[in-house]
């Protein structure tokens, strides 16, 4: 008995202290889609809602975060619902965003109230954080023009990818996997629509759904999840058309989720396996949470078997400036926050009790150190006070932020403090401390000052 409590004590404190998965805390994220633009990865996901029953998907919007550092990453907020396209009955299902001659390309999935069955849709915009729109007014891709399967929801889970030569493809499936090449618009399909069976063990072992096709050196990948509940197996080709070879397993059957979905991409020299599971406090197979775990290529280019880990990225690759404005919904790991959304505002962070905690990684305060710490909040009901401290929950702590009453939650107001000058590369912890059972305030930025 004594053992067992120590392993539950040592993995509690593994968990505040080293845990970097889920890598979203503040909402259930599902179906991961990253996407490398300039010098940011973005990551779009969908939104189990955090009410969902235990036997039903509920999914109303597709979500997206970015990261610099693959540490610390930042709520954007909702950047599209299935409400923006009129043609869908409201239940969202895996996507992913792609650019294009200066534009970008988001492809959803969903059921379609105006015909039987699921359909692939495309929503367009000209930033990667939107506002997307619906590109054609109707879906791309309906379930009449997909026979291939007896049942009526197999086109789901759309990936898209451009080849060397311009060329753009698009796969998709549940049960079949489907493929289609694109016109340059990308929103026109160029050509008829073929159907890989899955169960062609040549091609793969398995196809369940969740498609990722990517190329890298030359290798074109097309990942998937197979059987159900799901584990993650991998093909591979020397053209974007195929055909494909069935390689091995990219993850086994773990996670406690029904599910899985991939996602993998390279940024910053380095190669990242995104996934989901079920490892959320009160998570199930229909309330996921996405993660990541980075790992090398084989010599010959295959994937090594991956697993499920609580630690997730290690060493990150790059710092957080502390002298920027940094918003509050930017953050490596959290304890019973959430995040909101207002116009005037954009993203916050909300339902912060007593003892709940914000936790930054690779804080660079350099050499001189700073002064003080200035942060946007308000509170409706006592306020609260905001303890610095750094590289863990009962570090050294570098001053308290006082936050007050302001009235209403919608009157923001600048608080300062004088803190302890540290130096150098440090975790950052926000720790919050108030009267219970009151939400104590919300959180809208933050900035040390030299």
């Amino acid at each position: 008995m004594k053992r067992n409590v120590l392993f539950i004590f040592l993995g509690c404190l593994l968990t505040v202290v080293n845990a970097q998965n889920p890598i979203i805390q503040t909402k259930f994220t599902t179906d991961p889609a990253p996407m490398v633009y300039n010098d940011t990865l973005f990551l779009y996901v969908g939104c189990d809602e955090k009410d969902a029953p235990h036997n039903a998907y509920l999914m109303r919007e597709y979500r997206l975060y970015t990261t610099t550092d693959m540490v610390n990453w930042t709520d954007c907020g909702a950047a599209l619902r299935t409400s923006d396209f009129k043609w869908s009955a409201g239940d969202a299902s895996a996507a992913q965003c792609i650019e294009r001659d200066g534009k970008f390309y988001w492809y959803i999935s969903s059921q379609n109230k105006h015909k039987p069955g699921s359909s692939i849709g495309v929503a367009v915009a000209d930033s990667p954080y939107g506002p997307f729109k619906d590109a054609l007014g109707h879906a791309l891709v309906t379930n009449d023009m997909t026979t291939h399967a007896s049942h009526s929801w197999d086109d789901l889970d759309p990936t898209v990818f451009i080849n060397v030569d311009g060329e753009a493809w698009l796969y998709w499936g549940n049960g079949v996997c489907y493929k289609a090449k694109l016109k340059r618009d990308m929103v026109t399909l160029d050509g008829s629509i073929e159907a890989i069976d899955k169960n062609d063990r040549a091609f793969f072992k398995g196809f369940t759904e969740a498609p990722w096709i990517y190329e890298r050196n030359g290798h074109y990948y097309l990942i998937y999840a197979s059987g159900f509940p799901e584990s993650i197996h991998y093909s591979m080709a020397k053209a974007a058309a195929g055909p494909w070879k069935a390689q091995g397993v990219v993850m086994p059957l773990e996670g406690e989720s029904n599910t899985n979905h991939p996602g993998i991409i390279d940024y910053k020299g380095h190669s990242y396996f995104f996934y989901h599971n079920a490892a959320l406090p009160g998570g199930h197979s229909y309330c996921r949470s996405v993660c990541v775990e980075e790992f090398k290529y084989n010599a010959d280019g295959t994937i090594p078997e991956l697993h499920m880990t609580a630690e997730g990225i290690r060493t990150g690759v790059g710092t957080l400036n502390p002298y920027k404005r940094t918003e509050a919904e930017t953050m490596a790991w959290s304890k019973g926050v959430t995040t909101d959304v207002s116009a005037d505002r954009g993203v916050f962070v909300r339902d912060i009790h007593d003892g709940d905690f914000l936790k930054v990684r690779d804080v660079d305060f350099g050499q001189q150190g700073a002064a003080s710490f200035v942060a946007a909040a308000s509170s409706r009901y006592h306020g609260g006070q905001i303890e610095l401290r750094i590289d863990s929950l009962s570090g050294e702590l570098l001053g308290t932020l006082r936050v007050p009453y302001t009235g209403e939650w919608e009157n923001w107001q600048k608080c300062s403090v004088n803190v302890k000058k540290v130096k150098g590369l440090h975790d950052l912890y926000f720790v919050f401390k108030g009267r219970k059972p009151h939400e104590l305030f919300r959180f809208d930025y933050w900035r040390f000052d030299k």
